[in-house]
């Protein structure tokens, strides 16, 4: 449970700060734009989010 929270809310947190970045947050030349790439994959390379919430409602008995 605790690795789908965190992973989503890397992903909510990096997209608020791209669009506070705007356009920019787009160019390499910004580090924004590492972290938005790093917690997108984050929620593949952790296992798919819609992955982890069959796991976790397994465990759960649902």
């Amino acid at each position: 449970m605790a690795k789908l929270w965190v992973t989503e809310m890397a992903k909510r947190v990096a997209d608020r700060c791209l669009q506070i970045f705007g356009g920019y947050g787009y160019c390499t030349d910004y580090l924004i734009s590492r972290f938005y790439v790093d917690a997108r994959i984050q929620t593949i390379y952790a296992g798919t989010s819609e992955v982890m919430k069959m796991i976790i409602s397994r465990g759960l008995d649902m």
